[in-house]
């Protein structure tokens, strides 16, 4: 298996990190930055992954980015790999995505480290 670094991160705080794969989680899932009881919190807790995991399509790109991981680690060149994924404040969907991407990599056998790069950042008003 590999040794894979995800790192979840906000659009509106700067550019994408340096990935082998960068998922933009902006516009094709719901955010909870629109739901006030949820603005203020992040990925960290729980009424934030359970919304995030309750958004269609959200377990189907999970499994998928796993899949790309695994073709990244036997690849000719298999060496570690990275992916970057966004949303736009990185305080929500992204973080709550790469924790459970994380969670499946691990479990499949990979060494996982997770940085977010923007959680900590305050929410941004849009």
């Amino acid at each position: 298996m590999s040794v894979v670094t995800i790192i979840s991160f906000g659009f509106l705080h700067g550019e994408p990190p340096a990935a082998h794969l960068v998922l933009d989680l902006r516009e094709h899932f719901r955010d909870p930055h629109v739901s006030p009881e949820l603005r203020y919190l992040t990925a960290l807790d729980e009424p934030v992954r359970a919304a995030v995991r309750s958004t269609p399509g959200i377990a189907a790109l999970v499994g998928v980015t796993a899949a790309a991981v695994d073709a990244f680690a036997v690849g000719p060149s298999a060496g570690p790999v990275t992916i970057a994924d966004g949303c736009a404040g990185g305080r929500h969907r992204a973080p709550s995505f790469a924790m459970d991407l994380a969670d499946l990599l691990t479990i499949a056998g990979h060494t996982v480290t997770v940085h977010h790069r923007d959680l900590d950042k305050d929410v941004v008003d849009r």
